[in-house]
């Protein structure tokens, strides 16, 4: 009876411990490759998080008003082999963002790339598919 339990115990934890795992989503889960964007705004927050960063974005309306969105970029590790650091992108700089928004049509996004006034660009890594003819940077 003992070593029933014990199975059981270990099967649970191993099931437990797996469940990250099945959170992890590929980019056709969320995105929409159909919805490439484009859009203009101001880091206000950075959550360097595993599997994913996500970078908080004031997006000024066509109304003017400031809408703000989020937008996922690659693991910590990844971002910052890459070069993207809290030093290269800092709180309160401004860039275009190039990626793909939600299935769901709400203000959150993957981003391709960060790509600021004197034209360097940031590659984000991350789930977001490579540069392709629907590339909206032209």
């Amino acid at each position: 009876m003992r070593t029933k339990l014990a199975v059981l115990v270990a099967g649970a934890c191993l099931l437990l411990a797996s469940a990250p795992a099945w959170a992890h989503h590929a980019f056709s889960a969320e995105f929409d490759m159909n919805k490439p964007l484009k859009i203009q705004g101001k880091l206000t927050q950075w959550e360097m998080i595993n599997p994913h960063s996500w970078f908080h974005i004031d997006v000024k309306g066509p109304d003017g008003k400031v809408v703000p969105w989020m937008v996922e970029g690659g693991s910590p590790n990844q971002l910052i082999r890459l070069g993207v650091t809290k030093k290269t992108l800092e709180i309160g700089s401004e860039f275009v963002i190039e990626g793909y928004q939600a299935k769901d049509g709400t203000n959150k996004a993957v981003g391709r790339n960060f790509v600021f006034a004197d034209g360097r660009r940031l590659f984000l890594g991350g789930s977001a598919p490579p540069s392709s003819g629907t590339d909206t940077s032209k």
